[in-house]
C-alpha cells in the first residue's frame, strides 16, 4: 500500500466529528482556502467547455430579448442542439437516460402531449380526463405490483392505492414525509429515524434532509445486497420506516425484501420498497422465468413502493408512481387548507398545478404497450444484460459485482476503473461512476436492445482497458474527480465542489 492510500485509511478511521472539526480549521486558514478554491476552480474550469457547447455556435439570451424571436427562428435553434445532443442515446451509447427512443413511440407520446398540454388535474372539474388517467396508471401499476394478492378479502380502504408524481425522487419524498406525519400522529414519534442500507438511493437521504427524519445507513453483505442482521441492529423506538431496493441503483442487485418487510411488520413499522428502476421490469422478468425474488405487496409486510412510469414504463419524463396499502396511510401524504382566504385548497402532491399532458403520457404509454409489449422488451433487455455481464466477466482485469439482472457494474483490482471509463467516454459512451467500491456501471435498456450495440460496448470495453494497463500514468479530466469522490475523508470538500459544479450549470 503506497504511503496517500494508507493515509486515506486512517483518516477514514477517525471519528467523523473530528474530521469535521479538523475540516473547519482548515477552511479557516486563508492560505490553505484559497489554495482548495484555485484546485476546485481549476478542476472545473476544464468542464466548462463540454458543459457550455453552444457559446458562440447560438444566440445567448441573459435578458429578454427586446422583440421576440419568430416561431420558426425559436424552432430552428432547437432542431440544431436536437441534432447534435440526440445521436449518443439513439445509438444506445448511454447508460439509462432514455429506456425505449424508437421514433415511433416518441412521435406517438409528443402527439398525445400536444392534445392534453393545456390540461391540469389541480382544476379537475375543467379536466376531469387527467383524473382518470391518473387514477386509472396508479391502478395499473398496482396490479402489476401485486395488488389484486393484496387486497384480496380485504375492505377497500385497505386496498393498495397511491398517487402520480414528478418522478422517484418525489415518490420517495412523498413516502418518506407520509411516514414522518403518520408516526408523528399514530405513534407520537417526534425524532423519526429511517433505516437504510449504504446502497439505497440517496434520494432518500434528500427526503431525511428536508423533512427532519435521521438517516441511518447499514451496509450491505458481498453480495452488496442489504445485511437484514445489520438492519435489526439499526432499529429503535424511533425507527419509522425501513428502506429496500429492487433493484438498487449503483449494483442492480436486488435487496433481500421478504426478510426486511418481516422485520417492518414485526414491529408495526413502515417498509418501503424502492422499485423506481425495476418495477416495470421485475414482474415481467419474472413471468419469463427469471429469478426474482419477492418485492412487491404479495409480501404482508410492504407498505409502500415507487415505481417510475418514465424509465421502464417508457413514458414521457417525468412522471413516477407511489403506492401505498391503503388510503389511511395515504392521506397523510395530502395537503389540505381550510382557513385560507383564497378559498379552500388541497393537493395530493409536492406541486400544485400539474402538467396533466405528461400524465395523459403515462397513461398513453401504458395502454399501448400492454402485457405483452413489457414482455417483449424485458426478454429483448434481459437477454442483452446477460451477452453484456458474459462479456465483460471474460476481459482480463474486469470483475461484475454481485449478480445484477439489467443494471450491471462492473470494477477492476488491476486498472483504474475511473480511467477506463473515461476512454470509453472519449469511444463515445456515457456510463455512470460509482466509488465505495470503485466502480462503473451500465443499465441496459432497449436502446441496447438494437443489432451491433452490445458487441460495440464489449469492443471498445476491451480496448479501453487495454490502453488503460499500457499507459498507467495517464491522468485524464474526470478521473480524478471520481477518484478524489472515494477517498477524501472530508466530505464537506467535496460537498462545496458539487455546489460550485451546480453553480457552473447556471452560467450563461
Amino acid at each position: 500500500m503506497d504511503l496517500p492510500q494508507l493515509g486515506t485509511n486512517l483518516l477514514n478511521r477517525v471519528p467523523p466529528r473530528l474530521l469535521s472539526a479538523a475540516e473547519r480549521y482548515l477552511k479557516s486558514v486563508p492560505l490553505l482556502r484559497n489554495r482548495l478554491e484555485k484546485e476546485t476552480d481549476s478542476m472545473l474550469a476544464g468542464l466548462e467547455g463540454d458543459l457550455k457547447p453552444y457559446r458562440g455556435q447560438l444566440p445567448t439570451f441573459a435578458t429578454l430579448p427586446t422583440q421576440g424571436l419568430s416561431h420558426e427562428q425559436v424552432l430552428g435553434e432547437m432542431s440544431q442542439m436536437k441534432e447534435k445532443e440526440e445521436h449518443r442515446w439513439k445509438d444506445g451509447l448511454v447508460s439509462g437516460a432514455v429506456y425505449h427512443g424508437d421514433s415511433e413511440h416518441i412521435d406517438f407520446l409528443n402527439r398525445v402531449y400536444a392534445l392534453n398540454s393545456q390540461s391540469n388535474p389541480l382544476h379537475a372539474d375543467l379536466w376531469p380526463s387527467a383524473t382518470k388517467f391518473e387514477a386509472e396508471v396508479v391502478a395499473m401499476t398496482a396490479h402489476m405490483l401485486g395488488a389484486t394478492e393484496a387486497n384480496a378479502g380485504r375492505p377497500p380502504e385497505q386496498h393498495i392505492c397511491g398517487a402520480l408524481s414528478s418522478g422517484g425522487t418525489e415518490s420517495i419524498m412523498l413516502a418518506m414525509k407520509t411516514y414522518r406525519d403518520w408516526a408523528r400522529e399514530t405513534k407520537g414519534i417526534t425524532r423519526p429515524e429511517m433505516v437504510a442500507p449504504s446502497t439505497a438511493h440517496t434520494a432518500f437521504d434528500k427526503a431525511a434532509h428536508y423533512f427532519g427524519i435521521k438517516m441511518v445507513r447499514v451496509p450491505v453483505g458481498p453480495d452488496y445486497r442489504a445485511d437484514v442482521k445489520a438492519t435489526r441492529k439499526a432499529l429503535n423506538r424511533n425507527t419509522i420506516v425501513i428502506i429496500g431496493s429492487a433493484p438498487s441503483f449503483p449494483h442492480g442487485t436486488i435487496d433481500p425484501i421478504e426478510e426486511l418487510s418481516e422485520l417492518a411488520r414485526k414491529r408495526r413499522i413502515g417498509f418501503h420498497t424502492d422499485a423506481c428502476l425495476g418495477g416495470f421490469v421485475l414482474p415481467w422478468a419474472r413471468k419469463l422465468g427469471y429469478p426474482v425474488p419477492e418485492f412487491d405487496f404479495r409480501l404482508p409486510g410492504v407498505t409502500s413502493m415507487s415505481a417510475d412510469t418514465h424509465k421502464f414504463g417508457y413514458a414521457a419524463k417525468g412522471t413516477s408512481v407511489v403506492l401505498y396499502r391503503g388510503t389511511a396511510l395515504r392521506s397523510h401524504q395530502y395537503f389540505t387548507a381550510t382557513e385560507w382566504p383564497g378559498g379552500i385548497y388541497f393537493s395530493p402532491t409536492f406541486s400544485g398545478s400539474r402538467p396533466g399532458a405528461l400524465i395523459a403520457a403515462a397513461w398513453a404509454s401504458l395502454v399501448s404497450t400492454g402485457e405483452e409489449g413489457y414482455l417483449d422488451a424485458t426478454r429483448r433487455i434481459l437477454e442483452t444484460a446477460d451477452a453484456i455481464k458474459r462479456g465483460i466477466r471474460a476481459i482480463p482485469g474486469l470483475h461484475v459485482l454481485g449478480e445484477p439482472l439489467f443494471v450491471i457494474a462492473f470494477g477492476s483490482d488491476i486498472v483504474d476503473i475511473y480511467k477506463v471509463m473515461e476512454r470509453m467516454s472519449a469511444r463515445g459512451w456515457s456510463l455512470n461512476g460509482l466509488h465505495k467500491p470503485a466502480a462503473v456501471h451500465i443499465c441496459v435498456t432497449q436502446r441496447h436492445t438494437q443489432p451491433g450495440v452490445a458487441e460495440r460496448f464489449l469492443e471498445d470495453l476491451r480496448a479501453a482497458v487495454e490502453h488503460v494497463r499500457a499507459n498507467p500514468g495517464e491522468k485524464g479530466t474526470m478521473a480524478p474527480v471520481y477518484g478524489m469522490a472515494g477517498t477524501v475523508p472530508f466530505r464537506g470538500i467535496l460537498s462545496d465542489l458539487l455546489k460550485k459544479y451546480m453553480d457552473l450549470l447556471y452560467k450563461v
